[in-house]
C-alpha cells in the first residue's frame, strides 16, 4: 500500500505550521536537532511544545531568534501597522499551562547573525553547509529556488538578483531545512493539496504595506498552479514561505475515493487572528 501526505490548508500554510504539523505526525525532533545544529549561521534557536486551537491539540514549532535579530514575524501591531482591537486578541486562541504555551525545550543556541539579506548563492551557500541527506537538501533548495523565482517575478528581475528580506533571515532558513528534513524522516514523496486559503487585507513587509496575498505568494500560485481561495478573515494565513513548500511537495489536487488514515497531525500558527490559523496534516495510506 501507498502512502500519501494530505495537508489541509483551509487555516492556511506557513513553513513553520508544516514543521508543527509534520512533527506532530511524527518526524523525529532529535533528528531535526541535530541537522539545524549544523545550520553555519548563528543567531536563532529552536523550541517546541503543545498548544490549544479551537480546542485542538496542535504542535508549536518556534524559530527564536536573539531579540536584537527579530524580524517582528508574529508582532501584530507591526505587521499591520495599527493596534489590533480588543477583540482580536485570539478570543479563540487558548494556551496550555495556565495560559501559557507547555514548557518547551531550551533553544539550542543565541548568537548573532549580521547578515540578514541573502541571495539565492548565499542561501543555497547555508544549505550546503549544513549535515543532512541528500534528499533533504535538494527539496530544501528547490522550495528556496521557487521562492527566488517568484520574488523575481514580483520585482522584475532575475531569480539570482533577488536579495531576500524576511524568507532570507535564518528563522526562515531553518523552517525550510526543518520542512525538508522532517519530509524526509517520514518518507513521504507524495502529497495531497487542494487548496491553499488565504485571509483579506493588508500586511506590512520590508517592501512595505501590500495586499493579502502578496506577490510572492500570487506569482507562487500563478507559476505553480496552485489554487488560491479567499476565507472571510482578516489577515495572511498564506505566507511566501508556505506557498513554495506546497509548490514543491505537492503531487496531486485531490484526495483518492478510499483510503485509511493512519495518523494525523496539527501545526500551529502563531499571529493572532480572530480566526486562528493552523495546518492539519494527514498520513493516509491508499490501497
Amino acid at each position: 500500500m501507498d502512502r500519501m501526505l494530505y495537508l489541509d490548508c483551509s487555516r492556511g500554510i506557513s513553513g513553520d505550521m508544516t514543521v508543527a504539523a509534520l512533527l506532530d505526525l511524527g518526524a523525529d525532533e532529535n533528528v531535526l536537532r541535530r541537522v539545524l545544529d549544523t545550520v553555519p549561521g548563528d543567531g536563532f534557536g529552536i523550541a517546541v511544545g503543545r498548544v490549544i486551537i479551537e480546542e485542538t491539540d496542535c504542535c508549536d514549532f518556534d524559530v527564536q531568534l536573539d531579540r536584537e535579530y527579530d524580524n517582528h514575524d508574529h508582532d501584530m501591531d507591526y505587521l499591520f501597522g495599527h493596534k489590533q482591537k480588543q477583540e482580536r486578541e485570539a478570543v479563540h486562541f487558548h494556551h496550555k499551562a495556565e495560559g501559557n504555551r507547555e514548557p518547551a525545550e531550551e533553544a539550542v543556541h543565541f548568537h548573532h547573525d549580521e547578515e540578514v539579506h541573502r541571495n539565492l548563492a548565499e542561501v543555497i551557500e547555508i544549505i550546503d553547509s549544513a549535515e543532512m541527506t541528500e534528499t533533504a537538501r535538494k527539496l530544501a533548495c528547490e522550495i528556496f529556488s521557487i521562492l527566488a523565482e517568484a520574488e523575481a517575478q514580483a520585482h522584475d528581475t532575475t531569480k539570482d538578483e533577488v536579495h531576500f528580506h524576511e524568507v532570507g533571515a535564518l528563522d526562515s532558513i531553518a523552517d525550510i531545512i526543518a520542512v525538508a528534513v522532517c519530509l524526509d524522516d517520514l518518507d513521504i514523496n507524495e502529497c495531497i493539496i487542494r487548496e491553499l486559503c488565504e485571509g483579506r487585507g493588508t500586511v506590512r513587509c520590508a517592501h512595505g504595506i501590500l495586499d493579502i496575498p502578496v506577490p510572492a505568494v500570487r506569482a507562487v500560485s500563478e507559476q505553480h498552479g496552485l489554487v488560491l481561495r479567499e476565507i472571510d478573515a482578516e489577515g495572511e494565513y498564506v505566507t511566501p514561505t508556505g506557498a513554495a513548500v506546497a509548490a514543491a511537495i505537492r503531487t496531486a489536487d485531490s484526495l483518492p475515493e478510499s483510503y485509511r488514515v493512519i495518523r494525523e497531525g496539527f501545526g500551529a500558527g502563531k499571529r493572532k487572528y480572530e480566526l486562528p490559523g493552523f495546518l492539519k496534516a494527514m498520513l493516509i495510506e491508499v490501497s
